[in-house]
């Protein structure tokens, strides 16, 4: 192919001196096009002057099935505004890039819905490659973000790896933006995130949702103290399903030893006792009902979870007080164990639950982006990297406009 012999829109300034096909590679020779302006990348001025020209290959899209690679002839300028030499500017390339921009978001786009291997094998690119352009990606789009300034919270952890490892993830409540993730759920693991708030965005929280976590808790009350702490019903719920009806069904389940047909009935009852009695099916609501009058205690922590969930129902304070001093006197007087054990520790979280008639707020949307999360960690069968993980889930969730 003669020199000069071709120009493509896609490659601005340059033109294809020579044109070389081995296998499915496809090579091309790029000089740079005489009628165009040779611009400094530095300051954008324009320079006459060419320094010395140096040849770089650089990787673009695949054409007809076929990679393709660029040997691009870069000029460096004497550029009179920088008074020294400069890169001459390539508006298709990126400064010290070897990979085209065209490549670079086909790379990027395509890394936000496959694994980083199937993005190599469309690309034949190195997956080293492949995931520093992901992560370039990335950081450019949270960089864009305008700064949060949230006033309510929501708090919780996902597992980050096996082993009761946890992450945990801050949502702003009313923006729905995911705008801190760390690893660990101690007090020493989230205090970085108040610090990064800073006092003034602190004194402006005013409600933070969250479970049960003394240490979310406690750091959001030293912290931010004009903020009230509302804890999650579905939590609280939980944790009395593990804690009391599962310890009383054991405990019935062990009493009728000597009844091995009533033993394994007690026994097999777990997800049926487990579930709110809306949720049970029809054909499974007579076993319930006769299982719940045959045995006292099961039927007595079976309503009182009942009764627990109309805490969360928001009323009047003073009769919200007087239902849970009815239902804490209720739990005192079962003469069940883990029962009283329960409501013994729960009496310590009655502000967070009052909170609630103020501030109506849960964390089932954080919960929802969690399950997102545990997909997004599935599909890349899980990141060794944790910082590069916890950016991708500031991308995935950048709120509302």
């Amino acid at each position: 192919m003669p020199n000069h012999s071709l120009s493509l829109p896609f490659w601005e300034g340059f033109r294809i001196s020579s044109l070389e096909i081995a296998g499915s590679r496809l090579r091309l020779r790029l000089i740079a096009d005489p009628g165009s302006p040779l611009i400094c990348s530095n300051c954008g001025a324009r320079a006459s002057v060419i320094h010395e020209t140096v040849w770089r290959t650089v990787r673009d899209l695949p054409m007809a099935g076929m990679a393709v690679f660029l040997s691009v002839a870069v000029n460096r300028l004497r550029c009179p505004g920088c008074c020294r030499c400069c890169t001459q500017h390539i508006s298709w390339l990126d400064r010290h890039s070897r990979v085209s921009r065209r490549l670079a978001q086909f790379v990027a786009h395509w890394s936000e819905k496959l694994p980083i291997a199937h993005v190599c094998e469309l690309t034949g690119l190195h997956w080293g490659t492949v995931r520093q352009i992901h992560r370039l990606d990335l950081e450019r789009r949270v960089a864009a973000l305008p700064p949060p300034q949230p006033t309510r919270l929501v708090m919780d952890e996902f597992a980050l790896f096996k082993g009761h490892r946890y992450a945990t993830v801050v949502l702003d409540a009313d923006t729905r933006r995911v705008i801190w993730v760390c690893e660990g759920r101690s007090r020493e693991a989230i205090r970085p995130f108040f610090a990064w708030l800073g006092p003034e965005r602190c004194r402006r929280i005013r409600a933070v949702a969250m479970d049960m976590n003394t240490a979310f808790d406690l750091e959001v009350k030293h912290h931010c103290r004009r903020a009230r702490v509302v804890y999650d019903l579905f939590h609280v719920i939980a944790k009395y399903g593990r804690e009391v009806i599962d310890r009383v069904r054991v405990d019935e389940a062990n009493r009728l030893r000597d009844d091995k047909a009533g033993r394994q009935y007690v026994k097999r009852a777990r997800w049926l006792l487990l579930r709110n009695v809306d949720n049970v099916p029809s054909d499974q609501r007579p076993k319930l009902t006769e299982l719940l009058t045959a045995n006292q205690a099961l039927m007595t922590v079976y309503v009182m979870k009942a009764s627990l969930k109309e805490l969360w129902t928001p009323t009047d304070p003073w009769r919200w007080r007087s239902a849970w001093r009815i239902w804490q006197a209720m739990a005192k007087s079962s003469a069940i164990e883990p029962l009283i054990r329960f409501a013994r520790r729960l009496s310590l979280y009655w502000k967070g639950i009052l909170a609630r008639m103020r501030w109506p707020m849960h964390t089932g949307q954080l919960e929802g982006i969690n399950n997102k999360i545990k997909v997004m960690k599935r599909m890349a069968y899980g990141y060794r990297d944790s910082d590069f993980f916890f950016l991708k889930i500031k991308a995935a969730f950048p709120g509302n406009p």
